[in-house]
């Protein structure tokens, strides 16, 4: 009776999944190289997993490759592709900061005056050890939930719920976290007659009076009044790869060129991007995101949100609030203005304070000696 040897298969190790790792059809146009070198690694995987071979040492090796890439890539991203970065359907929105962040989380409903916006998420919870108000606009995944949410663009009822429930936590010392993510406030004919303009100049004028600490975050989109609307607070942050604006790129470009090509033109001259905005004065930090965008690691995302928070809230804590109220309504008063002029302003405020306190103290009377 004959035996035949049989070759042995070789061991497949599978090297660990690399978070830089997309699917098809989920890269942006600006990644052709990453996507192709994405699909190399795909097949190898394909044929391991079939033939046996152990192609481990060829998928380690594009997955530098593919490392390499991406910091070129995005260490170099123009303004319009910081845009396209923004709205990556694969990026973490509203509902995964609430699952990954917020611990006992409970949703408040309802502007008790009109109706309750899905486009704006209010509620209490845990960051933390920090109790907060956590307000969020959601944009929705599934196309049903998107267009509930309008697409993240909240209507007037939304920024008067967001407003009634600051002050409800005003009223018990909670501080407050927002996240913007919006292309903007709803347009709508409905929006517009139930006093869209209203709203947001409301909830601008009482953000900046509210007594408890209160921290803006941009997690994507900030476009126009609709980030506004709850962004004014002591400190504002924006992830590395998102942009805030006063109008969306393709917006501008509709009304200065009337042709919605020229956005990535517009893009660069509205100065949207988070070094720009760093640069200018007008957000207090940048948080980094994973290389290659937060899409490609939402865990990691989402931490680095977190810490800020946690951060920025403890900080905020140890200023009386009196300091705090004065100091965001300088910061406010400040945006626009140059960088001497900031510094007299500071500088203004400590001399007047000295004077006031010189006139307080009280002033001894010389003896004048007696003539003879």
């Amino acid at each position: 009776m004959r035996f035949i040897a049989m070759p042995k298969k070789a061991m497949t190790i599978e090297p660990k999944p690399n978070k830089t790792s997309l699917s098809n059809g989920e890269h942006l146009e600006f990644e052709e190289k990453v996507a192709d070198l994405d699909r190399q690694m795909d097949e190898l995987r394909k044929l391991s997993s079939t033939k046996g071979i152990d192609y481990s040492a060829e998928i380690r090796q594009l997955q530098r490759q593919q490392v390499v890439e991406l910091k070129r890539i995005y260490s170099n991203l123009t303004a319009w592709q910081t845009v396209q970065v923004a709205r990556h359907p694969n990026r973490p929105l509203l509902g995964d900061y609430i699952n990954l962040m917020v611990k006992d989380f409970r949703e408040l409903h309802g502007d008790r005056c009109f109706g309750d916006d899905r486009a704006i998420v209010t509620g209490f919870g845990h960051i933390g050890r920090e109790r907060v108000l956590f307000v969020g606009q959601n944009k929705g995944k599934t196309t049903k939930e998107k267009i509930t949410c309008n697409f993240g663009c909240p209507n007037p009822e939304g920024y008067r719920k967001a407003l009634a429930k600051m002050n409800l936590a005003e009223k018990f010392g909670i501080p407050v976290v927002t996240l913007i993510d919006t292309p903007g406030a709803y347009p709508g004919i409905g929006a517009e007659e139930r006093g869209q303009a209203q709203a947001i100049a409301a909830n601008l004028y009482q953000m900046s009076r509210l007594k408890v600490p209160i921290v803006c975050i941009v997690i994507g989109e900030g476009g126009s009044g609709g980030a506004l609307g709850i962004g004014v607070g002591d400190r504002l942050a924006i992830l590395e790869f998102a942009y805030y604006s006063v109008i969306s790129p393709e917006g501008c470009a509709a009304i200065l060129w009337r042709d919605g090509s020229q956005a990535p033109q517009a893009a660069e001259s509205l100065k949207l991007t988070s070094k720009d905005l760093l640069k200018l004065g007008l957000v207090d930090a940048v948080i980094p995101e994973p290389l290659g965008g937060a899409h490609r690691s939402v865990h990691d995302t989402v931490y680095n949100v977190e810490k800020f928070i946690v951060k920025t809230l403890r900080d905020l804590k140890r200023i009386k609030i009196d300091n705090l109220l004065a100091a965001r309504y300088e910061k406010l008063r400040s945006i626009g203005t140059p960088a001497p002029e900031k510094l007299r302003r500071k500088t203004r405020a400590g001399q007047d304070k000295i004077k006031a306190a010189l006139q307080t103290l009280p002033t001894k009377r010389r003896k004048v000696p007696a003539k003879v």
